[in-house]
């Protein structure tokens, strides 16, 4: 049977299928995921002591790099919202999403998972240890305001920050250019030259890029099914075990497959609609019920002293200070690795929904709409927990002390809650619609970088990568958890800082040649006199 009818175009979805692969990326792609798994079932404890070897390396060598890179991105960031580039377009066209759905599409899709997952419980860890760069007691009043402090630096603006280079590094190019497609590779067309993003060097990125992109989702898939499995548990004392896990997985990874098919207007921003509006819900519900005035006054001075102490946060690297860099590879660097790892998927998909927009308005959306939405759950979802456990109206004492796992954080919390059950109904459809929203925005992004930069690939491009992304969820969750999946994120992030930085630098050597010098106008000079006093080649001659 042919693949192909009388008109030249790919007959059946088999036939779209094959004929919209990029062979090199899909195949290498598909296969270092399909080896991983394979290997866990073959020899799981070896697949256990590559994962940590690599993470070894990871926090010995390079984890001030990507303190440093984040902080650069950030800074670049802020100077695209403010500065003349900023006004610069992503294609003629006009945008095809209202600007809700655009952020809506953009928060759902590239960050809100672990945010929900986190929001009751990370603060908590940092009130019983604070960071050691702060001079505060464990345990204390003012250990409250810091923990949220804290929270709020991990989760405001930096990890947003490198979805959103290189989603205006993949965008720009691809809208302003004819021949530049949708891949990760694109981001750095400044550097590879437009000729070049079908050479070996792209495609090693664009393979790089599929694999950590599974890596880094999986690790929030699995973050989020285990929040779900936990609930089950803690709530109505059902323990489904390994098999269980791999079931409410599988479950999962049939749900958002449903709502990828459906693509990005039926499914993806519908759901993110929908979940936008029930996590606002929640979170003033929680602000209500909770120590209202407290958490105002807390969350004000926490706000303030992110703002403050942002630069030393950043750069913190713990030398000098007992257990300082332990601290800060177990939390800031991790974060930032794992923000790393999606930063392919959420850039591509940022990217994806942004034509016609400016570039001030997708940086200005990426860094500071969404962090003006993570802050307020942050204080008043964490600010609460913390609260709650200070004057003892709930015990978080074995979250904080590793006996029970940190998903089970925002059930203790809900439950203090009148109607509480109510609360906790709420939280977990909430944990699953971030989940599909999630995969969904993930999957259709590794599809559209293993077809070549199609905004459209197939739907068996889609299932089949769903599938891969649930199955290494599951393989993660029973491997070890949360410690397994902190580590795969680790490990298939870190490449990336590198890839953010390159993004960086090309971005502005293609702004500076499209929009205006950052520093020294055109007729500015490094060295020696100017060039109206330099005599001319006549004056040489007289004077001769």
């Amino acid at each position: 049977m042919s693949d192909v009818d009388g008109t030249g175009e790919p007959d059946g979805a088999v036939g779209r299928f094959l004929e919209e692969l990029d062979p090199v990326v899909f195949l290498f792609g598909a296969g270092l995921t399909l080896g991983l798994i394979l290997l866990y079932f073959f020899d799981p404890g070896l697949v256990q002591r590559g994962i940590a070897a690599g993470e070894t390396v990871m926090y010995s060598y390079l984890n001030w790099a990507l303190l440093v890179i984040v902080f650069l991105v950030v800074t670049f960031l802020v100077y695209l919202i403010l500065g003349p580039w900023g006004r610069l377009r992503f294609g003629d066209e006009p945008p095809e999403y209202s600007f809700f759905s655009f952020f809506a599409m953009l928060y759902s899709a590239g960050f809100a998972a672990g945010v929900v997952f986190w929001g009751p419980t990370e603060a908590l860890f940092y009130y019983a240890d604070p960071s050691p760069l702060f001079d505060v007691e464990a345990g204390t009043a003012e250990a409250m305001t810091i923990a949220v402090q804290q929270t709020l630096f991990h989760w405001a603006v930096p990890q947003l920050a490198v979805f959103t280079i290189m989603g205006i590094g993949i965008g720009y190019y691809a809208y302003n250019y004819d021949d530049v497609p949708l891949r990760v590779s694109s981001a750095l067309t400044p550097l590879l030259g437009r000729k070049n993003l079908d050479g070996p060097i792209a495609k090693v990125v664009d393979v790089m890029a599929v694999f950590a992109t599974i890596g880094g989702v999986a690790t929030s898939l699995g973050f989020i099914g285990s929040q779900f499995i936990e609930g089950l548990r803690y709530q109505w004392g059902i323990d489904l075990g390994t098999t269980g896990i791999i079931l409410v997985v599988t479950a999962m990874t049939l749900a958002f497959t449903v709502s990828m098919v459906l693509g990005v207007d039926r499914g993806i921003r519908r759901l993110s609609n929908f979940n936008m509006i029930l996590f606002v819900i929640l979170m003033v519900a929680t602000l209500i019920v909770g120590p209202t005035a407290f958490l105002v006054l807390m969350g004000t001075q926490a706000l303030g002293g992110m703002f403050n102490d942002f630069v030393a946060m950043s750069l913190f690297t713990g030398a000098g200070v007992d257990g300082g860099t332990t601290w800060m590879n177990s939390w800031t660097v991790f974060y930032w690795a794992w923000a790393l790892s999606w930063s392919p998927f959420a850039g591509l998909f940022i990217a994806r929904i942004s034509k016609g927009r400016t570039v001030r308005e997708v940086a200005f959306t990426g860094i500071a709409a969404t962090s003006a939405a993570s802050i307020p759950w942050f204080i008043f979802v964490g600010g609460t927990a913390v609260w709650s456990h200070h004057n003892g109206i709930a015990d978080f004492g074995a979250v904080i002390a590793g006996d029970a796992g940190a998903e089970v954080s925002g059930f203790i919390l809900f439950e203090t809650f009148p109607l509480g059950t109510v609360f906790i109904l709420a939280f977990m459809i909430l944990v699953t619609t971030f989940f599909i929203t999630s995969a969904d925005s993930s999957t259709l992004a590794v599809s559209m970088m293993t077809t070549g930069g199609k905004a459209q690939p197939s739907n068996i491009n889609r299932v089949f990568w769903g599938v891969l992304l649930g199955m290494m969820a599951a393989i993660l969750m029973t491997l070890g958890g949360v410690n397994a999946l902190q580590s795969a994120a680790i490990i298939t992030g870190t490449p990336f800082a590198f890839v953010c930085l390159f993004t960086m630098i090309g971005l502005i050597r293609e702004f500076v040649s499209d929009g205006s010098r950052v520093l020294l106008h055109e007729d500015s000079w490094l060295f020696g006199s100017g060039p109206e006093n330099e005599p001319s080649a006549a004056e040489l001659s007289d004077d001769d």
